[in-house]
């Protein structure tokens, strides 16, 4: 999580903040509103609730196990739409953006449901949106987040209600740092030609990050919760 930028991250973030600078003010606020639009769903909505039941009584590699499962099954939904937006240009991409985050979203609540935890309660929302940020922020929001995700048994008491979360949420920031993340492989679906394999491919890694943070921060909790049970 915290190792030192590569190349290709390097010189991916070097053209995507150029890239971002040529983007009209106009967009952008399309972007900030979207993002915020979505989120606050996914906070204060039911939409994003899964039909799943919460499996409290599955063993943590069970968990494990459905967790893969299940994200093979959102891995082949996002590539596919990536690889169909990717197919129609800038203006299909800009459709992409928002889909996007709705199949993320809607594979964290389920993964919430699956490691026994019930995205009825708020909390557990803030949660999400807490891995969210984490999978799609730069190292010093990311060591935050983690301290948070670590202490989430001390932490949740402060969420138990929807007013002070939504009073001091800073959009702006969380907009900035999700849609730097994005880097220049959602730029190249942009491309006419290789949009559509670029699509794919961006959607598909993209997913990998997501899975591999939300799985360990739910494994933190199991564990930590499966202890204070012990005890």
């Amino acid at each position: 999580m915290f190792k030192t930028p590569g190349w290709l991250e390097k010189t991916s973030k070097t053209i995507s903040n150029r890239i971002n600078h040529l983007i009209p003010p106009k967009v952008l606020s399309i972007i900030t509103t979207t993002i915020r639009s979505i989120v606050r769903t996914a906070l204060f909505g039911a939409e994003y609730t899964p039909s799943r039941k919460v499996q409290r009584t599955l063993e943590l590699e069970s968990a494990d196990q459905e967790a893969k499962e299940l994200f093979a099954l959102y891995q082949k939904i996002a590539v596919a739409e990536g690889a169909g937006t990717g197919a129609g240009g800038i203006i299909f991409s800009m459709v992409d953006f928002p889909a996007l985050i709705a199949i993320k979203m809607k594979f964290l609540f389920e993964l919430a449901h699956v490691y026994g935890y019930d995205t009825k309660h708020f909390s557990e929302r803030v949660f999400i949106l807490k891995v969210f940020q984490m999978t799609f922020s730069g190292p010093e929001s990311r060591a935050k987040l983690l301290y948070s995700i670590k202490h989430w048994h001390i932490e949740k008491e402060q969420w138990n209600s929807d007013a002070e979360y939504s009073r001091n949420m800073d959009w702006e920031t969380f907009q900035i740092e999700y849609r730097d993340s994005m880097d220049f492989r959602k730029m190249l679906q942009m491309v006419p030609g290789i949009g559509a394999i670029a699509g794919a491919w961006a959607n598909y890694s993209i997913l990998e990050e997501l899975r591999e943070f939300a799985m360990n921060a739910y494994r933190l909790r199991r564990l930590h919760d499966d202890f204070e049970v012990l005890v």
